[in-house]
């Protein structure tokens, strides 16, 4: 059942200082097992997903809709709270606390001929927030992050994801598992590298697929380029020698639809 509280209208209150750490604060996410979700759209697929919105925050002077039935609870904020703790000014007045889901590879569930992208070592979250849009573009069956280096529930991430953080089932895991989990599931791995390396659309992926990218700095380690079954590269006509990650994944997922379509006609 939804609460109404009292209305918040002061900065200091300690919900509103709890939210400003889960915005700000790995630690506190992780020791809370909480993060935030901000604007109608980002919550709506989270709601979609089946996620526990613990609270919502809003402004009633900026969002004048229904609000969602499913929250434990709801606060009315002041404007002036609401622009203390929004993390973009361009939200439609609603802010959601939001329990955090751990999914794990043993989790997914495949399609019968799925297509994974895996990110090895992703720093920015941008990026990932990016590559989340692009896998849900091309209906992709996951994302799987290997040794992370940002947190996936980092406010960046899923204001650049534009909530596909939530439609798109994505897991953290290290290289060595994923790599075995691939090659249990007859998944063939396909890692984008400028060596030895074939043009990505000379490249089969009509069949049960992994596009596997690393960081823009230094690329893919060995544990990955002697896992793969085969190693692509997007050509490079200029003077520089690499693209964006979120942009190769999005050029690399694309062709793997390309094939996939043709090959149903």
């Amino acid at each position: 059942m939804t609460t109404n509280d009292t209305r918040i209208s002061s900065t200091q209150n300690p919900k509103i200082k709890h939210l400003q750490l889960l915005y700000q604060k790995l630690s506190e996410r992780r020791k809370t097992g909480m993060f935030v979700v901000e604007g109608k759209r980002e919550l709506q697929h989270c709601i979609d997903a089946g996620m526990n919105i613990y609270a919502v925050f809003v402004c009633r002077e900026l969002y004048r809709e229904q609000l969602p039935t499913v929250c434990n609870r709801t606060y009315d904020v002041s404007r002036e709270v609401y622009e203390k703790i929004a993390y973009r000014g361009s939200t439609e007045g609603i802010i959601a606390e939001v329990e955090a889901e751990q999914c794990s590879l043993s989790d997914l569930t495949l399609g019968v001929n799925p297509l994974i992208v895996v990110l090895e070592s992703v720093e920015k979250p941008g990026n990932l927030g990016a590559v989340l849009r692009s896998a849900d573009a091309a209906g992709a069956d996951a994302v799987i992050v290997c040794d992370p280096l940002t947190d996936l529930y980092n406010p960046n991430l899923i204001r650049s994801s534009i909530g596909a953080l939530f439609t798109v089932p994505c897991v953290a895991c290290e290289t060595s598992e994923c790599i075995t989990f691939l090659k249990q599931k007859g998944i063939t791995i396909l890692t984008a590298q400028l060596q030895d390396s074939h043009l990505y659309y000379k490249t089969d992926m009509r069949h049960a697929t992994a596009i596997v990218m690393g960081t823009e700095a230094t690329g893919l380690t060995n544990e990955w380029r002697k896992a793969a079954d085969a190693h692509i590269r997007i050509p490079m006509l200029g003077h520089l020698d690499s693209l964006n990650v979120s942009v190769s994944a999005a050029i690399l997922l694309y062709e793997a639809v390309r094939q996939r379509q043709e090959e149903n006609f």
